[in-house]
């Protein structure tokens, strides 16, 4: 006789459920009833099918957008992850030089989005900011306000020094989190500083890279504040990326219908785009060269010899 399940606890998922379906399901589901109608008035509204989709995928402005932000994700992906892996393997790892490290390390993270941007718009002014003043000095031709590349480059940089950090307490807790044990057995196997990191550090943060690439890929993606305070977008369209190009939809042209067909392209495309590079993030870590058969450069020995089942065998080889 099988013992009874008692059911009463899903009693406490039910508040979990109501908050999601008023804080997601439902406004979706207006969204997606604002995306197949054109909204004439409060009123008043007709019907007209995939029309917005259609209207919205052979927009050369949304393809543009596109297109930059693809470049800038790709940017800060390319950049923030070989820093914020280094930073973390420069940092102390015991006493107060690590408190001191990761408060520091911290401190830029803890500003507002729109703060950020307001610094780096005086920052980076060719009159009275640190930056620009500098690099005019300098001989460097530098205004964000006037050239498309300079406000590009500025935006990219905003966001590296702003969200580096993030990426480096992650990588710098995998770090700490990898036992002695295989530091002891790899002193001994003598293996070089590059060998530890590539078969025994690298393949230990996956878990922590994962999660890194992933929440700067889908915060980057969705980037509005900081550029918005920056740069407006400009100059042109240069930092025009697809969370403004959705607010002036929305909220300058007041167009309903495109702005909530376009809202629904844009959940779909970070949703595939993230899809795809957690299932290649996978593949990459289980072909990783952590495996029984590998043998690290400059030694004789087996990478199985990094895996000791404590400190005592360690020491025992």
């Amino acid at each position: 006789m099988s013992k009874p399940v008692n059911q009463k606890a899903w009693l406490l998922v039910v508040p979990v459920f109501i908050c999601v379906a008023f804080s997601a399901i439902l406004p979706l589901m207006t969204v997606v009833n604002y995306s197949v109608q054109d909204i004439i008035s409060p009123t008043q509204h007709v019907f007209v099918g995939t029309e917005w989709f259609r209207a919205i995928i052979n927009d050369d402005d949304l393809r543009g957008a596109l297109g930059r932000q693809i470049i800038f994700s790709a940017c800060v992906l390319l950049f923030e992850i070989p820093l914020g892996v280094g930073l973390a393997l420069a940092m102390p790892a015991s006493g107060w030089r690590a408190s001191a490290s990761l408060v520091v390390l911290a401190m830029p993270l803890l500003i507002p989005w729109n703060v950020v941007g307001t610094i780096w718009q005086i920052f980076g002014r060719p009159d009275i900011g640190l930056l620009g003043y500098a690099l005019n000095r300098a001989g460097i031709e530098y205004n964000y306000t006037a050239s498309p590349a300079a406000a590009w480059i500025t935006v990219l940089v905003m966001d590296i020094w702003h969200w580096t950090p993030l990426v480096a307490l992650l990588c710098y807790a995998g770090l700490r989190a990898i036992p002695d044990a295989f530091y002891q057995a790899a002193e001994i196997d003598g293996a070089s500083r590059f060998a530890v990191f590539r078969y025994i550090e690298l393949p230990k943060m996956r878990g922590v890279l994962m999660i890194a690439v992933l929440l700067r890929f889908m915060d980057s993606f969705m980037i509005y504040t900081e550029p918005f305070v920056l740069t407006g977008g400009g100059p042109g369209d240069s930092t025009t990326f697809l969370s403004q190009y959705l607010t002036q939809k929305a909220v300058g042209q007041f167009d309903l219908g495109p702005a909530a067909a376009f809202s629904l392209i844009y959940f779909l495309i970070i949703l595939l785009l993230c899809f795809i590079l957690y299932n290649w993030m996978e593949r990459v870590g289980k072909g990783g060269p952590a495996t029984a058969a590998t043998t690290l450069p400059g030694t004789e020995v087996s990478a199985e010899a990094l895996t000791p089942v404590d400190t005592g065998d360690a020491h025992a080889r």
